[in-house]
């Protein structure tokens, strides 16, 4: 449905952005506006605002801004047409009715709500039959599971007796016909079978809700250890499609909001255990690997939700299989972090083992996407050749294109090579060495960027200086090498920036190929590496970025351009970054090539401060 600016406006008129704000935040009166602590952010000092003569709220810490509408959709991760449903009715505004449906519609609006009625019956039925005397099995079930009386009652758990036709039975009774238990899911029918019968049968039953809490379809967990099938889910239906839904998610959307996190893990008991221990932001796919509609709706909750897998084999590659999900949905500040658990565990076992603090601490380790993803890629084979090493190169470059956001493909672009760095730096290459040989996140606290000056590796490591040596694995006599000495050597600060923004913007040398082959540089090794990129450059016209350097690492000089990569830029020197605009890029390319033209005395080396040149 379409909402008239006029509607909007009446509705924002009636509801002071204070009322409905208030009921989440504490506000205090300060002149025409009120004040409290920002709903975004956890902060000690209150820097959030709400203004009712303007129609406005706006947070300083975050820069959240918006009106009634956008802080409901903020904050309790609703869709607009639900926001505004939802005001409308607080206000008493009545929203139009759209034009009268036709005969076709009308029928399937009506379908829709019978089976709605339908599938909560069910629920009924089936919560009922878990107190009788037919339901001692799953009441001993979920008592060993740990499940208090109210958490069986909140999230309507219930028992599907053994009985073929006992729920057939009473859908009849409450004036529901077999095709509509077919249509819904509740039973098994079709031209082949003489008489329907129940699909969920000695199975504890969990119902599934959609985003309103209305139950839309069912999990069974069976009973009887023999039973093939131990997770057992609704079919898809007219309400019910599992790769758009997720266990839970109505209940967790206030939470995850309050906590600025999502959990999803992969059982219905697994995110029921967690409730009940407090992690009420918990969700869970349905028995099928994540899909792009459910990481949307993750994302609609939290802005880095946490997969939080088994720590099995199996858990390891749903963990793999959604990094290739996600990887063509990222956006600035939009990602995925992963939990890992220890092997044969699952969270509902964490608990039970550590309490809630055990898997807080499993949650607080939790690792970035980009690091999951070159840990899988890594773990893939045997690096032990330069040729293999190559193809490793090749193939995360190839992943990484695939990520259509320029700024995020960029800061993944460099992320990669940081970590290949790092890698190629260990002694060992070979798939299943111990964790000494395989790759160390560049952020572990073991590991620091070297800032003492004329220091010719761009990392140190457990403290260790790196200035002079070549990469780790290389022999002494290669590290006393001229070759290697010349790499070590230090290199004035803006001349390293020239050509990284060289590197990161092949385009400049289209424009400004004279002034680059005319400038005096100091450094035998960037000049080198200057005349490569303008033989490149010669060769073929318009190179873009990740083309030049598989050139230049063709030549042999990835060493060098591991070591530019490096360079801390400061603030004023972000149009050397791979995502800067291209105006940008131009002017502060035209400053440092005037400041190099014109510059008298000795410039500072590679690893000092470069802000004073």
């Amino acid at each position: 449905m379409r909402f008239t600016p006029h509607l909007l406006d009446e509705i924002r008129a009636r509801l002071p952005v204070s009322q409905v704000v208030g009921r989440k935040v504490n506000l205090k009166r300060q002149g025409r506006e009120f004040v409290g602590l920002s709903p975004f952010k956890n902060e000690k000092s209150p820097s959030f605002t709400v203004n009712d003569q303007k129609g406005f709220y706006h947070c300083f810490a975050s820069s959240e801004h918006g009106d009634i509408f956008t802080f409901l959709m903020k904050t309790e991760g609703l869709a607009f047409p639900e926001a505004v449903e939802r005001l409308a009715e607080e206000a008493g505004v009545e929203l139009p009715k759209s034009l009268p449906p036709t005969a076709e519609a009308q029928a399937q609006i009506d379908t829709h709500q019978r089976l709605l009625q339908l599938v909560d019956s069910a629920a009924e039925y089936f919560n009922r039959n878990l107190f009788s005397r037919a339901g001692q099995l799953a009441r001993d079930y979920m008592s060993r599971r740990g499940l208090s009386d109210e958490t069986i009652a909140e999230f309507r758990l219930g028992y599907a007796s053994d009985d073929r036709t006992a729920l057939l039975h009473h859908l009849r009774n409450a004036g529901f016909c077999d095709r509509e238990m077919i249509a819904s899911g509740m039973a098994i029918g079709g031209e082949d079978i003489r008489e329907p019968y129940d699909r969920f049968r000695h199975r504890v039953m969990f119902p599934i809700t959609d985003l309103k809490g209305r139950v839309i379809a069912f999990g069974g967990r069976a009973l009887d250890p023999q039973q093939p099938a131990k997770y057992l889910n609704s079919n898809d239906t007219l309400l019910f499609h599992k790769g758009r839904v997720l266990f839970n998610a109505h209940r967790a959307r206030q939470a995850a909001f309050e906590k600025s996190n999502v959990i999803a893990v992969e059982g219905y008991m697994d995110v029921i255990a967690l409730s009940q221990a407090g992690f009420h932001e918990a969700v869970a796919p349905l028995g099928t690997a994540l899909t792009e509609e459910q990481l949307a709706l993750l994302w609609r909750m939290a802005p880095e939700p946490i997969l939080c897998f088994d720590g099995d084999s199996a858990g390891r590659k749903a963990a793999f299989r959604a990094v290739d999900t996600a990887l063509p949905h990222l956006k600035p500040g939009s990602s995925l972090r992963f939990a890992f658990l220890a092997d044969g565990l699952d969270p509902d076992d964490v608990i039970r083992e550590s309490g809630a603090k055990g898997l807080q601490a499993v949650l607080e380790k939790a690792r970035p996407l980009a690091e999951v993803l070159f840990d899988r890629e890594w773990g893939e084979g045997d690096w032990s050749t330069p040729e293999r090493r190559a193809g490793l190169e090749v193939r995360l470059r190839n992943i990484v294109a695939g990520i259509p956001d320029q700024a995020v493909r960029g800061h993944y672009e460099r992320d990669v090579r940081d970590r290949l760095f790092e890698a190629w730096r260990g002694s060992g290459f070979k798939k299943g060495g111990n964790r000494r040989q395989t790759p160390v996140s560049t952020s572990q606290p073991g590991l620091k960027r070297s800032r003492e000056g004329g220091s010719g590796q761009a990392w140190a490591s457990n403290g260790r200086g790196a200035a002079g040596h070549g990469p780790a694995f290389a022999s002494e006599s290669l590290k006393r090498s001229a070759r290697a000495a010349g790499h070590g050597a230090a290199m004035p600060t803006r001349e390293v920036l020239i050509l990284q923004c060289l590197l990161n913007h092949p385009f400049l040398v289209d424009e400004y190929a004279e002034d680059i082959a005319g400038l005096k540089l100091t450094s035998q090794t960037l000049r080198n590496l200057r005349d490569a990129i303008l033989s490149a450059h010669a060769m073929e016209k318009s190179l873009d970025s990740s083309t030049l350097r598989s050139h230049l690492h063709r030549l042999g000089s990835g060493d060098i351009l591991l070591r530019i990569e490096q360079l801390m830029l400061h603030r004023s020197d972000r149009f050397a970054e791979l995502d800067a605009e291209a105006e940008a890029v131009r002017g502060g390319f035209e400053h440092i090539i005037a400041l190099q033209q014109g510059r008298t005395g000795v410039s500072r080396p590679f690893g000092t401060n470069f802000a004073d040149r």
